[in-house]
């Protein structure tokens, strides 16, 4: 029986722990310095929110760790031994390893702005984030945030659910317009200022300023604009968590640098989850991918590894989904911003300007290469079956009944899609079929 370590208890973490467990009778400690038990980090906004609380946020009862023999212990890794394979611990203590397993995470990114540190300015990650927040935003009269990102939307959402004024700073021309379409990035702009959000784009921050007790009192954009705060967050991304490694002799990049199995350049210590960078990058993926469900693909894949043989983390399809306040988001394949010389586009948005499909083919083969949608509900498994069996642009305007998943109640827009289509590319006309049983579909 091995002793396996896991520096970390977010999903991937904690999906290790739970498959390595499944699989054998390995002795299991998950270390921690931030929560005693692994939480939802998806709904730190909703504690803040008031819609949840902590405990909701918990999936596992708190005898769930004793009951499947996982060791829970709080503490800080100052830094790793890897020619002892001990663990050095705050407070002096130390722990030895058979495997280790690095699910550290990330943090949020700091670019050296002047003021970055004072109380008041911080991005939005862990649960110790949420609580200084918490603090933080009691009775101020504005809120800054720096960042045109997933984490700045949801922190702009929190704070007006308490009725703090928000000014967002971007710095790109439109709202995420490196990651979406124009029509799409533009769709967000207007919905976020329809929240009476005062959205600056195409401006930077350069400088936060103190009052007399080291806290923030306003920001300074790039160009000379002074905007009076009392809190700034700082949301321009994150990036592994991975300083207390850099003496340990373990490759690192911007991450822990990690081949098709998750294993490092050192012998019995892995990495998985955010904190993870591949050697080669799998297809068209980042080489770091910092996606709740990633995270948990990895740690299922590292538990086959350690326990039976080396398995091979592979994610299929990419996807995601997210929400921009009222406007849900999800992305099959690849939409890139602007599209490759290869490819061709259809775009349909509603005239209430909340509700778009797009779906991005090949030119020469007219097969499905990816597909946006905002606002209405698609079918992960419809959207994966026409990227992974190559379906072509017209069989899924044909059949785009079937990947719509909103519930009845909801208004439907499947014929005026198709009719658009049709307009937009008369030589690849279709008619739209009727809805099949899901079924058929993966005979």
């Amino acid at each position: 029986m091995q002793h396996i370590v896991i520096i970390g208890n977010g999903i991937s973490g904690i999906t290790a722990a739970r498959h390595i467990r499944k699989k054998s009778d390995h002795r299991i400690t998950v270390i921690s310095a931030e929560t005693d038990h692994f939480f939802s980090r998806t709904a730190l906004m909703y504690i803040y929110m008031g819609h949840m609380q902590y405990r909701h946020t918990k999936p596992y009862e708190d005898w769930f760790w004793k009951k499947n023999r996982i060791d829970l212990k709080r503490a800080y890794v100052e830094n790793v031994d890897t020619s002892a394979k001990t663990l050095n611990l705050s407070g002096g203590e130390q722990m030895k390893y058979d495997k280790l397993v690095l699910a550290t995470g990330s943090k949020s990114n700091k670019f050296g702005w002047p003021g970055q540190d004072l109380k008041a300015v911080q991005g939005l990650y862990s649960y110790q984030d949420l609580e200084s927040m918490e603090e933080d935003t009691k009775n101020i009269s504005r809120a800054v945030i720096v960042g045109g990102g997933l984490i700045g939307i949801e922190m702009a959402e929190m704070l007006l659910s308490r009725n703090i004024p928000v000014t967002f700073l971007v710095r790109e021309a439109s709202f995420w317009d490196h990651v979406l379409p124009a029509e799409e990035s533009e769709m967000i702009n207007r919905h976020i200022r329809e929240h009476h959000v005062d959205l600056l784009l195409s401006t930077d921050l350069k400088e936060i300023l103190p009052d007399e007790n080291g806290r923030a009192r306003a920001v300074v954009t790039g160009n000379g604009e002074e905007i009076a705060c009392q809190f700034v967050g700082l949301t321009a991304g994150v990036s592994p968590n991975v300083d207390f490694l850099r003496s340990s002799g373990i490759e690192i990049n911007r991450g822990i640098m990690v081949d098709a199995c998750l294993k490092t350049s050192v012998d019995d210590i892995y990495a998985i989850g955010d904190c993870a960078e591949f050697r080669q990058a799998i297809g068209e993926r980042r080489p770091i991918e910092q996606v709740w469900y990633t995270g948990r693909m990895m740690g299922e894949a590292l538990a086959e590894t350690i326990c039976n043989q080396d398995t091979k983390y592979n994610p299929g399809v990419w996807f995601n989904s997210a929400k921009f306040f009222d406007i849900e988001y999800q992305t099959y394949g690849w939409v890139w911003a602007k599209p490759k010389e290869n490819e061709s586009t259809f775009y349909w948005e509603h005239e209430r300007g909340k509700k778009s499909v797009r779906i991005v083919f090949d030119k020469a083969s007219d097969q499905v290469l990816g597909v946006n949608v905002f606002g209405i509900r698609f079918r992960h498994e419809i959207c994966d079956i026409w990227i992974k069996k190559e379906k072509s642009i017209q069989y899924a305007m044909e059949h785009l009944r079937e990947a719509n998943f909103d519930p009845e109640f909801f208004k439907r827009h499947e014929e005026e899609i198709v009719n658009a289509f049709n307009l937009t590319f008369p030589d690849k006309s279709v008619t739209l079929k009727k809805k099949k049983k899901l079924l058929a579909l993966f005979g």
